[in-house]
């Protein structure tokens, strides 16, 4: 599955994703103010068509009705067929501005979890593939790349500010734990570097479930930790599977500090 999974993201982004590059110039806007352009939905069709040739099953895709997503989420996880989880372009504001930081992202599903992630970023030619209990890789080296810190002063931080509280976000912005900070404009190439070691530590206020189906599976193979602004544990059943915080980092030291650290300035707390 994972073979053929890494092949399939590697077609759609030649046939439909690069073919525009460069040549869309605007996109629609969703309801939640995202944007959504032509090549979002072509690579998403093509997706969502070859994926039952490997898994037949349900697909959530991120430019899908919700009330399809919610179907097929119910559908995919009442039986052991599970769900495919697919954003076609995640960084589509990148890509339209043709800024060369954005991927191709699927995940199988399973009880609720990820077994299978792969994440693509076609301009660098970056595959990022995980199977559950099998390790993390990119381009067949294994992750992370290189030995992060361990003392969170050094830390360089993948902050994302849009969806954390204002008091959280000023005092990031003010007087920051760490050495410095990052935003790519993709959510899933923001763990992909984590798991990677060219960041050693995340903060996302609220991802979509096809933000962090792959990326947190590909983190947690890695050797990374994670957990929500609220939960100790990120894969808690109580949480909202469609909108999901994240606090993680490589190095369980800096994990530890770090979320003691945003928690501590955060007014929701944690558990």
């Amino acid at each position: 599955m994972l073979d053929a999974s890494v092949a399939l993201v590697r077609e759609v982004a030649q046939r439909e994703i690069i073919p525009r590059f460069l040549r869309v110039s605007h996109g629609q806007r969703k309801d939640d103010g995202s944007l959504c352009s032509e090549a979002d939905l072509a690579a998403q069709h093509f997706l969502a068509e070859r994926l039952s040739g490997i898994r037949p099953c349900p697909v959530i895709g991120e430019e899908m009705p919700r009330e399809a997503q919610q179907a097929g989420w119910e559908s995919g996880n009442s039986d052991d067929l599970g769900v495919w989880c697919i954003d076609p372009i995640d960084g589509t504001t990148n890509f339209i501005n043709g800024l060369p930081c954005f991927a191709v992202s699927i995940a199988w599903m399973s009880a609720r979890r990820t077994r299978v992630a792969v994440t693509y970023n076609p301009i660098t030619d970056e595959m990022f593939y995980a199977r559950q209990g099998n390790g993390a890789y990119l381009n067949g080296r294994r992750l992370p790349l290189r030995q992060v810190t361990a003392e969170i002063a050094r830390a360089v931080g993948g902050v994302d500010f849009k969806r954390i509280p204002k008091q959280l976000a000023d005092r990031i912005a003010v007087a920051p734990p760490f050495y410095s900070q990052r935003n790519f404009g993709s959510s899933t190439l923001d763990w992909c570097s984590l798991a990677a070691g060219r960041l050693d530590l995340y903060l996302h206020g609220g991802q979509m479930l096809w933000d962090y189906a792959a990326g947190s599976l590909i983190l947690r193979e890695a050797g990374g930790h994670m957990c929500t602004l609220e939960r100790d544990d990120y894969d808690d059943d109580a949480q909202d599977v469609w909108r999901r915080s994240v606090i993680a980092a490589l190095d369980p030291g800096v994990f530890v500090a770090w979320r003691d650290w945003v928690r501590g300035n955060c007014p929701r707390g944690g558990s």
